[in-house]
């Protein structure tokens, strides 16, 4: 039997597709050879599959424990899979203690030598693995064995690397996310961000990119997400991208296309704005970090930003264009009070984006912040690593904010709410007042999941009713046309009343219809000679 290689991920759930493994897959045969790529095989399940069924299911693809060849498992590890991939290693060093065990990955390409996962492996390749998982995988193979557990992987310069779009399957082109890159690396230097330890960014050939785009597209990929740090660094590069887009929604302006870019907010010059205004409704997303509006804060975590330019790009960005802005802030940076933060979204929110997420720092090994961070900065110890308390935050204040945070996403970011969350947010601060409400919220429910959209309705119209003392029938308009607006048929109480009239007025309106047609068949037949 030959070599068997497989190429594994627990992604974090089935819509995405891991573009690192495909990567991997796309240059075995480049830097490993055709008789290895033609035995390397990728196998992606989601972090909520039993460890025991995905193991039975790679020690089937493995083959008999003796028989002839080598079995190879490369895994991707990442901060939200890693508990569960340590769980699955343990499982096979039990059970096949001969096939041999290598990781990848950005949670264990730092900090690795007391890490519980890489006691569990044979071998481990720490940054690009594009070049350096080939090769060793031929070296296991045909020799000569390595003589080091922990490999430093190669950068090779991106012309020298095979594009990995080809190995998107039919089903994934149907059913997932696509992920693509035009670029790698950030020229920015974050303290929070693995980003802040490149040099540089680093650009692929855009004919050859494009070309596999337009692949993509003629194979049926409307989804397109692409992970570059600073798309809109080179301008004239986005602007070719856009453009591509742009031709493909003339061609098929019926088909619907979805493209996801993470932008630099301070950097929108004319030509892009160009661009950017001519796409439709529904077919463009940004997501803008913008992270803190302290210059204090983004000072001490060392990011650059213009906010007066920012403010005036994300103005036209609402105004002028039909792209969805997708902002993001994070609570806990070094130096960032409960009422800095407040202001900030304060601010963030008078600019008008479509959503605000709101994240909590984390603790990536390896970041600036991961190894310069003082004694007064705590994380949690297990992932997702994120922070517990800091120089300016109190555990009480880091434990409310992630309540708040929740709320936000089931009220705000949901979309549910577009009329009732102004009635939310008018009074005092924006955040504050949002605040006001999760604290409420929280103390009337103690849980943050597993909420139903009818017991949000529910929860909304009491507090702004008894606890705002806003006017009933104004809250109860916003709410009525938020629930209509959203399609759901379940009932909430503060609603049976204005929902059963309504159900009642459209059988009426259905009863009468229906009489009339019959009595409309009974004339015409009588009028048949």
């Amino acid at each position: 039997m030959p070599n068997r290689i497989l190429l594994v991920t627990l992604n974090a759930k089935y819509m995405h597709a891991s573009l690192g493994l495909r990567y991997l897959l796309a240059n075995m045969g480049r830097y490993g050879g055709d008789d290895l790529a033609a035995y390397t095989s990728l196998h992606e399940f989601t972090i909520h599959s039993p460890a025991k069924t995905i193991a039975e299911a790679l020690i089937a693809q493995c083959g008999p424990k003796h028989a002839q060849g080598v079995r190879i498992i490369g895994f991707g590890v990442y901060i939200w899979n890693v508990e569960q991939t340590l769980a699955l290693m343990r499982l096979l060093r039990q059970q096949r203690p001969d096939i041999r065990l290598v990781l990848g990955g950005p949670e264990v390409s730092h900090e690795w030598e007391q890490q519980a996962i890489v006691a569990q492996a044979d071998y481990l390749i720490t940054g690009w693995g594009d070049v350096s998982f080939p090769r060793l995988c031929r070296a296991l193979t045909h020799g000569p064995q390595p003589l080091m557990k922990v490999i430093p992987g190669e950068q090779a310069p991106l012309a020298e690397l095979d594009f990995p779009y080809d190995y998107y399957t039919p089903d994934d082109l149907a059913h997932r996310v696509l992920y693509v890159e035009a670029s790698r690396g950030c020229p920015f230097k974050c303290a929070f961000c693995l980003s802040a330890l490149d040099k540089t960014a680093w650009a692929f050939e855009l004919e050859p990119f494009l070309a596999h785009l337009q692949s993509l597209y003629a194979r049926g990929a409307r989804t397109f997400k692409f992970v570059d740090r600073t798309f809109n660094l080179k301008v004239d590069a986005s602007v070719r991208i856009l453009e591509f887009f742009l031709g493909q929604i003339a061609r098929d302006p019926q088909d619907a296309l979805f493209v996801h870019f993470e932008l630099i907010p301070d950097h929108l010059p004319d030509s892009l704005k160009s661009c950017i205004a001519r796409f439709p409704p529904g077919s463009l997303q940004f997501e803008i970090g913008i992270q803190s509006l302290n210059p204090q804060v983004q000072k001490a975590i060392s990011r650059r930003q213009d906010t007066d330019k920012t403010r005036s790009n994300i103005d036209w960005l609402v105004k002028q264009s039909q792209a969805h802005l997708h902002t993001d802030l994070i609570f806990g940076l070094p130096g960032e009070s409960w009422e800095s933060f407040a202001a900030g979204f304060d601010q963030l929110w008078s600019w008008g984006p479509h959503e605000i997420q709101l994240g909590l720092l984390k603790r990536l090994r390896g970041t600036p912040l991961a190894l310069t961070a003082g004694a007064e900065m705590v994380f949690q110890d297990s992932p997702p690593y994120a922070v517990v308390q800091t120089d300016a935050l109190s555990p009480e204040q880091v434990l409310t904010f992630t309540r708040l945070a929740r709320y936000w996403d089931l009220i705000a970011n949901s979309g549910r709410f577009p009329a009732s969350l102004p009635l939310l947010l008018e009074e005092k601060s924006a955040f504050a007042g949002f605040a006001d409400f999760a604290v409420w919220l929280w103390n009337k429910t103690q849980r943050t999941s597993g909420i139903t959209p009818e017991a949000l309705v529910d929860a909304l119209h009491a507090y702004l009713t008894e606890v705002r003392a806003i006017p009933a029938p104004v809250v109860h308009a916003a709410l009525l046309a938020d629930y209509r607006g959203s399609g759901a048929r379940a009932k909430p109480l503060a609603l049976q009343s204005d929902l059963t009239r309504a159900k009642k007025a459209q059988s009426t309106v259905a009863e009468t219809s229906a009489r009339h047609s019959v009595r409309q068949r009974r004339h015409l037949a009588a009028l048949d000679p």
